[in-house]
């Protein structure tokens, strides 16, 4: 089954155009990078996936709806972590994962989603006063606290320390196990490698390469997504 549909999405801001004739479809209970460095447009085709931004041409299906129109219905059912995404520093973890299980209408047990992500013993502990690592576990019980078919993942690693990173890395992969589709969006290559079964790579708004990260590395005879994609990056100067 085919979980997003994306036809012939483009975005502009003014005369800057940020998404140019986009498509790729995302199946069920795969894990699918975005992946490119700031500005080459994932970002924006995240926002689109998810129902904060309009596209000014093409179609976008996500769980058979259309985001845009029908934003509340496809959140029903999506688990969401932004990049910018941030809680008040003196919201207690329990009381984040509370009130975010009020917004969905069969969530999870949010007390056993805590637990799940190794973060029972942090309850009383205030987001301001959370390590790295700790923040991002805690953004996604709260991604995952409506039991949802689908989840967004975006720049989940960016900013934390090797370990920190790993350790998330972990949970990605658990997650994956479980079945729940995910959307990982990232400019750091090893991270794809590790963690997707699909990437699509983009560069200057437009999809530069689709397909596993052994297809990508076959296809430019490298060793590595990281080496492909510089190669890939290079034929479309």
């Amino acid at each position: 089954m085919t979980v997003i549909e994306v036809e012939d999405l483009s975005k502009s801001y003014g005369d800057t155009r940020a998404v140019d004739g986009v498509t790729f479809a995302v199946k069920r209970g795969e894990t699918f990078g975005v992946l490119g460095h700031n500005g080459a447009g994932k970002t924006t085709t995240v926002e689109c996936l998810v129902g904060l931004r309009r596209p000014d041409r093409g179609r976008v299906r996500v769980l058979g709806e259309d985001p845009a129109r029908r934003r509340r219905a496809v959140a029903r059912r999506m688990g969401v972590q932004l990049q910018e995404g941030e809680l008040p520093d003196r919201m207690r973890v329990a009381e984040a994962m509370r009130v975010f299980a009020t917004l969905y209408d069969r969530p999870g047990d949010w007390r056993e989603v805590m637990e799940r992500w190794d973060l029972g013993h942090l309850g009383g502990k205030a987001y301001g006063d959370l390590s790295g690592g700790q923040k991002q576990r805690l953004k996604l019980a709260l991604a995952l606290v409506g039991g949802p078919e689908l989840v967004v993942l975006d720049e989940l690693t960016t900013g934390l320390d090797p370990v920190a990173r790993r350790e998330t890395w972990t949970l990605i992969g658990d997650l994956k196990a479980s079945g729940t589709t995910v959307v990982l969006v990232s400019h750091f290559m090893d991270e794809a490698e590790e963690l997707c079964d699909r990437v699509a790579v983009f560069r200057r708004g437009r999809i530069a390469a689709l397909g596993t990260p052994r297809e990508l590395t076959g296809r430019t005879g490298t060793g590595s997504l990281e080496e492909a994609y510089l190669a890939l990056a290079e034929e479309r100067r």
